[in-house]
Formats: C-alpha cells, structure tokens, sequence
C-alpha cells in the first residue's frame, strides 16, 4: 500500500447511501472491508434508517434523518466495538445496512395457482384465480433484517412480491371457504373480500417486520374446469327461464327432450312407428301447454295474444314442434284477435 493510500486510508470518511435503486429496500454500504475509521460521519437521508450489525447481530438503529459523528457518544453501542478494535483497524467488522422507510406503492402480485373451495350454493368444486396491488413499508428494520434479508448485501422489492405470492393463498382460500360467496358473487364482493384479505396478510407481514398499507383485489378468473361448470349452469338455466315462461315445468321439458331424441332416431318400421308415437305424444303435451293459453275468451287483450305467438314461435324454433303445428296454432291465434 502506497504512502498516499495509507494517509487517505486514516482520514476521517463520510458514509451515505448515496441514490439507491427505487427497488431497493435495504443494501449493506461497504469500503475499507467495512472497517470503520473514528470520528467518520454518517449522513442519513429523507425516508431512510441505518441498522448497525456487529459479529452478525443488530446493535443499533438510526430512524432519524441527519448527520451523525461515530463516537462514543453518539452511538450506544460504540464503547463495546471500540473494546475490541484498535484503532478502528481489526478483524472485527461492523456491518452498516442503509434501509428505504418510504412506502413502495401499487406493487402488483397475483396467486400463483388457483385457490380452491366448494361453491357453497352449487356444490361442486371451484378453482379462482386473483391478483391485484398492494403497498407496503418497512416497519421494523430489525425484524426484517433477522426475518428475511440476513447478511445479504442487499434485498429488493421483487422478493417481497415472491413471498407475499408464495403466502396469499392460504389465507385467500380460508376467506373463500368460509364467506359464503357463490361463484356468481365473487366479484360483487370483491370490497369485501379485499378487506377481509388485507388483515390477514397484513399479521403475515407484521411477523417478517413489514407493514402492509394497503392491498387491492381488482380481478378474479376461472380455471377452465371451473369455467366448463359454469358454462353448464348458465346454458341450464336459460333453458329453465325459457321454459319456465312457456309455463311448461321440468318434468315436462323433460319429456319434451326425450320425445325429441326419439322422434329423430331411424330404425325401419319400429323407428318410424316411433317416430309417429313420440310426434304425436309431443303434439298432445304442446297442445295441452299451448290450449293452456290459447283457450281463452275472444275479447282476450290484442298483447296476450302476441305474447302467445311468441312462445309458439320459440317453441318452433327450438324444434320442439313442427312446421304443421305451427302453423295450426297460429292460426288459431289468429282467429282470436
């Protein structure tokens, strides 16, 4: 080591975290192999703190922006470091770690997997996916330095987002078990649902030294099996809704498929004697929905007649009655206006 380099060496330094990367949240400040020299000054900066580590422990924390002379004095725990160090020269370190107490804001994160309940009104099995944002501090340096972050020489908020990731499902799912939600109620919950999530990660975080200021659901999505279901819901309750205004009830629809998968199978003479049995058994239970409605007084009003033309016409384009009959209960219609 050179004349010059030893003189610079012994000079008082100054210590600063200096423009830290925007992901940072906590970085070990390094030079000299950490060996710190008396009376150096340390600068803290707006929305930052200083953890001092010595022989893998936390002794002291700075919370307060400023400028700070390193001796006795001013650092609690500088009697017993300088006990051990001559000159500020040894082999004994004292690691300093600069930490961000600024908030990261709207810190997107998603489940990695999908969240698995029961439907509780349909019962059968769900499969939902979610993500959003959320925003977060550090609330206890210490905490999180024991926690997580350790000896590292810096920790970043892209891992914090893996383990808030990794964390969220557990939680998610106990809400969904126990909400009450069906999947149709999913996303008119979603407030509620955001709330319920926040609290309970926010202990999560709590335990890692990190506070949780807020934490947003802004969209759910199905798994494809989900979603089959789903779709399997939505077309049989249209049927029902649909038959449900041509006032024919289950057990009838029923029969209406069922004659309608006979009337359309072939099978010589036996098929065909099918087919004519089935065609006329579904004309009698049509024409007893259809007389229902169309056996009414001739003075009936002009739009229960038209309502009466549009079921028929449904019915038709359904195929659950042929062109013949059709046309033989329009005109019927017809007559009554």
């Amino acid at each position: 080591m050179s004349a010059k380099e030893t003189i610079k060496k012994q000079l008082r330094s100054v210590i600063e975290w200096q423009n830290p990367h925007a992901d940072l949240i906590i970085e070990r400040w390094t030079e000299n192999g950490d060996e710190i020299k008396n009376a150096s000054k340390l600068i803290v900066g707006p929305g930052q703190g200083c953890l001092f580590v010595y022989q893998g422990k936390v002794e002291s924390i700075l919370l307060q922006e400023g400028v700070v002379t390193l001796a006795t004095a001013n650092i609690p725990f500088w009697t017993t470091v300088t006990k051990v160090m001559q000159a500020f020269e040894s082999e004994h370190k004292v690691g300093i770690y600069f930490f961000r107490q600024t908030q990261f804001l709207n810190l997107p994160w998603g489940t990695t997997s999908p969240v698995k309940y029961d439907d509780p009104k349909y019962k059968f099995p769900v499969g939902l996916g979610a993500h959003g944002n959320f925003s977060l501090k550090l609330g206890h340096a210490e905490n999180f330095f024991k926690q997580i972050s350790g000896t590292p020489h810096e920790y970043k908020i892209q891992q914090i987002q893996s383990v808030l990731r990794s964390r969220i499902t557990q939680p998610l799912s106990d809400i969904l078990a126990t909400a009450g939600y069906s999947y149709a109620e999913i996303d008119k919950y979603r407030e509620e649902l955001s709330d319920t999530l926040r609290e309970k990660v926010t202990v999560i975080l709590q335990e890692l030294g990190l506070e949780l200021t807020d934490l947003r659901i802004e969209g759910t999505n199905f798994d494809e099996a989900t979603q089959q279901r789903i779709n399997k819901i939505a077309d049989a309750l249209a049927d029902s809704q649909a038959y449900q205004n041509l006032g024919i009830n289950y057990t009838q629809k029923e029969q209406l498929e069922a004659m309608k998968i006979a009337a359309g199978n072939e099978g010589g003479l036996s098929g065909m004697s099918a087919n004519l049995m089935a065609g006329a058994q579904m004309g009698a239970l049509m024409g007893n929905q259809l007389n229902q409605h169309v056996n009414q007084p001739v003075h009936a009003p002009a739009e229960d007649v038209t309502t009466k033309l549009q079921k028929l016409k449904a019915l038709f384009d359904q195929g659950l009655i042929d062109e013949g009959e059709f046309k033989t209960k329009k005109a019927e219609l017809l007559k009554t206006l």
